[in-house]
Order: structure tokens, then sequence, then C-alpha cells
């Protein structure tokens, strides 16, 4: 499976009313996303499936990414702040006969998965907001193979 990990765009700066789980996209962050969602349409790499954080500013980041021709997502709360890999590996291998899987979730969770599936060394990888990182997976195999990895300020505008 080709699984791409979208780190949510920007959003409203902590310490708002309502918390953490409330923050929205600012500006800056609605066009972050509709640049992932273009990169994606312009380079067919439209996922067959688009799983979410059930967190506002992911779920916003990814329902921008349907208006860009990416399939409607599907809220899951194992994505939420603090996903655990191993568990991320579990819950993703009930999409296995999908060809294509993306998921739009948190930092430092995006990192820590992104480092599991490397073998890389923990804190060595920081996921910037509104990147794309696509890897070949074979859920709940630990391994995966690094396709590309692009920050949202190298996304064509």
């Amino acid at each position: 499976m080709t699984l791409y990990l979208i780190r949510h765009a920007t959003a409203a700066a902590h310490g708002l009313s309502g918390g953490d789980f409330v923050r929205s996209l600012v500006p800056k962050g609605i066009k972050q996303a509709h640049r992932v969602g273009t990169f994606l349409r312009e380079n067919d790499l439209i996922p067959n499936l688009v799983l979410t954080s059930p967190v506002l500013r992911a779920k916003e980041t990814a329902e921008i990414l349907a208006g860009e021709g990416c399939p409607s997502p599907l809220s899951k709360s194992w994505l939420s702040c603090g996903m655990r890999p191993e568990i991320a590996l579990q819950e993703l291998s009930a999409y296995r006969e999908l060809d294509t899987v993306a998921i739009v979730g948190h930092q430092p969770d995006l990192s820590t998965f992104v480092e599991y599936l490397l073998g890389a060394t923990f804190c060595t990888i920081r996921v910037k907001k509104a990147s794309v990182i696509s890897f070949e997976i074979d859920p709940p195999r630990r391994a995966g193979s690094l396709n590309f990895s692009i920050p949202c300020k190298y996304l064509p505008e």
C-alpha cells in the first residue's frame, strides 16, 4: 500500500477558548491545504481513502483535500493527538486491499510514525505543517520504504 502522511495545515494559535481540539485553520493554512490537494491532483496521486484525526484543524485540512479531488475523509479517533505508530499500523491493516491511503494528523505523531517506519532514532525527523510524505508499507509490518517527503513550501502555488 502507498501511504501518504499529511500534517494538518497552519491553525490558530494555542490558548484559545475551547482548547486545542477546536483550533481551526487560519487563512495561511487554508492556502496550504489547497496547495497539498492541488499537488496530489495534478500529479495523479489522489488516494483511494483519506483518514483524518477528529481534531478540527486536521478535519478542515482533509475537507479541503476533498474539495481538490480527494475522497471525503473518514474521521478516526486513533489519529487524534497522541497517535502511536504500532496502533496506526494495526488500524491501517484494515485497508490493505486499497492501493493508496492518506492520513491527516498531527505533530509530533507523524514524525514519530516516520521514525518508526524508517527505524530512525527518536526526535531526528520533524514533519512540517502541510507536508506530504509518501511511503510503501505492508501493514501491520513495521518497515516502510520512503517514496518522497515534500514540505508545503516546496509545493507549487
